[in-house]
């Protein structure tokens, strides 16, 4: 476990190092051309405060989005995991289906459009809150297939026991059978988290200001699309990098309370 962690950091610090020398070696080769276009792109005209907007409201989209997923996403699992033929529960395993089919079976920036000009055709306040919606929709039904594999790998015989105890299913998945489903699906969960950061640049779409459309807006400002897509790119590559360090460094805490 101990080699593992390591094996783990050393890759991050190798990846931060080779992203590091890329830009060191680009920016020695055409200093002054770089240093120029920077200053036109992103010091001007107080540029960087778009892009800073643009970034927190990226970070607002998937956080939120993220958590209305799980909540979504854990709703679902426990409503297919009734054992109940009664027919209300059984129209809603059917709606599950269908809402997980719809969601993982076409693409995202449809189900945006569609919920935005559609759905909610009459809305007229900030778009950044569809955005919200549609991407929490979308997580949720991604996050109930992952739960659903969480809950598959633990072994069945747990739920007999537990049954054989005297206690009842809901007892047995909230006190046995989640925690280790959601020990087992972390790492599932994170690279969730990840794609939905890369996602919201579609955001656009709806007239939501994110880190892409700040971005697109300057480049097309300044017709320096090179410089803009170029940095733009590079610091997508950061804030992953970053998240996901941060993601295995949560993930191995709760790995450790789990366990406790």
């Amino acid at each position: 476990m101990v080699k593992q962690k390591n094996k783990d950091r050393i890759i991050n610090y190798c990846m931060i190092a080779v992203v590091v020398l890329a830009i060191l070696i680009v920016f020695l080769v055409d200093r002054d051309k770089i240093i120029t276009n920077l200053q036109k792109n992103f010091i001007k005209g107080n540029t960087y405060i778009e892009i800073l907007m643009g970034l927190l409201n990226t970070f607002l989209i998937t956080l939120v989005a993220f958590i209305l997923g799980l909540c979504i996403g854990t709703l679902i699992c426990l409503i297919e995991g009734i054992q109940s033929q009664n027919v209300f529960v059984i129209i809603l395993k059917k709606l599950a289906k269908i809402y997980v089919s719809i969601f993982r079976g076409t693409p995202t920036t449809v189900q945006l459009l569609i919920i935005y000009f559609v759905i909610f055709a009459f809305y007229s306040g900030n778009p950044l809150f569809i955005a919200m919606l549609a991407f929490g929709m979308n997580s949720g039904a991604y996050v109930s297939e992952i739960l659903r594999g969480g809950i598959h790998s633990v072994p069945t015989g747990q739920m007999e026991a537990g049954r054989s105890l005297g206690l009842s299913y809901s007892t047995v998945m909230t006190k046995i059978i989640f925690p280790q489903a959601i020990k087992n699906a972390l790492p599932s969960l994170g690279n969730e988290c990840i794609t939905l950061l890369k996602e919201t640049s579609i955001v656009g779409f709806i007239g939501a200001v994110d880190l892409t459309l700040a971005f697109r807006k300057i480049a097309n400002a300044t017709y320096d699309y090179q410089t803009v897509y170029l940095v733009m790119g590079v610091a997508y590559f950061i804030i992953v990098l970053l998240i996901t360090i941060a993601l295995k460094k949560l993930e191995e805490r709760l790995m450790r309370y789990v366990k406790g």
